[in-house]
């Protein structure tokens, strides 16, 4: 066994006391995070009471014993099991299909050469400045004319590709993939789509993946264009479900937080599953811009 140089120790020690954060970032991160879960915390306190509860000064702080009964009522008045489900259909599709078509687009804007591709990037791009409100109108009129009003695809196939996703593959294919490996690639016989989808998108997976998860929290969460499209309870998705809970114009709050609690728990049971990975893609997209 080696000795260890005398000056080891020491250059250890100050590594150490480098790397070791201050309490005050600590305690300022702690604060963040508690400011960062207090509204899911109120939704949950607010979920187990009423709505004369929650609106009384000082507001309180505690739960109630009321969750299991408003939980009840939410499954009674709406088919919650099925517009979840809706959710879940409707939120995995667009996200599948955002990963897979923005990727294949961002290879071609990133990678391919053909007439007009910086113009085409171009109009992309501006696509982003445009709200999405604006949009609404021309696409329910083609939503009516494939007669597709009142299903799942009328909320499916709009949300397959985006401008942002686009634009996110892009940056990250042409900063991933050389262009001497798609020579090699070629000179070994292999064709654009095999390039693409053995090597390319293999190599942005990690961006991809990323992508998928930030398109489905959006697509769960998304409220205008399904309460547009969607007539039917047996088609609701979840966000549409809980305002059909308000079936007057008196709001029970309770009940309504009772709703979006339960919509909620999906989302956090994802985050905990694969939060690690949605940080550790979108620090590595970081260091490689």
């Amino acid at each position: 066994m080696k000795p260890v140089p005398p000056t080891a120790a020491p250059r250890r020690a100050r590594r150490r006391q480098a790397n070791r954060v201050p309490i005050p970032v600590y305690a300022l991160l702690t604060l963040m995070a508690l400011a960062s879960v207090f509204p899911l915390y109120w939704m949950f306190v607010v979920a187990t009471t009423d709505s004369a509860t929650a609106t009384t000064l000082p507001p309180t702080l505690t739960p109630g014993g009321n969750f299991l009964h408003l939980a009840e009522l939410v499954f009674t008045i709406v088919p919650f099991v099925q517009s979840l489900l809706n959710s879940l259909i409707v939120a995995g599709t667009i996200a599948v299909g955002q990963a897979v078509l923005c990727a294949l687009a961002g290879f071609a804007f990133a990678k391919l050469s053909f007439p007009g591709r910086n113009t085409l990037f171009l109009i992309v791009v501006l696509t982003m400045t445009v709200p999405a409100q604006l949009a609404v109108v021309p696409q329910y009129l083609i939503i009516s004319q494939l007669d597709w009003v009142d299903t799942l695809q009328a909320v499916i196939v709009p949300g397959l590709v985006s401008a942002f996703g686009i634009f996110w593959m892009r940056q990250h294919i042409g900063s991933t993939i050389d262009d001497e490996l798609m020579q090699a690639a070629r000179v070994d016989g292999a064709t654009t789509w095999q390039i693409f989808w053995r090597i390319a998108f293999p190599l942005v997976r990690p961006a991809a993946y990323v992508l998928g998860l930030f398109t489905f929290v959006y697509a769960w969460n998304d409220f205008l264009w399904p309460f547009i499209v969607l007539k039917s309870p047996e088609n609701y998705t979840v966000q549409i479900a809980i305002k059909a809970l308000q079936q007057n114009r008196d709001i029970d709050l309770g009940l309504a937080m009772s709703g979006s609690f339960l919509a909620t728990i999906p989302l956090l049971v994802l985050f905990v599953f694969v939060g690690r990975r949605l940080v550790q893609g979108i620090m590595e997209g970081a260091f490689k811009g």
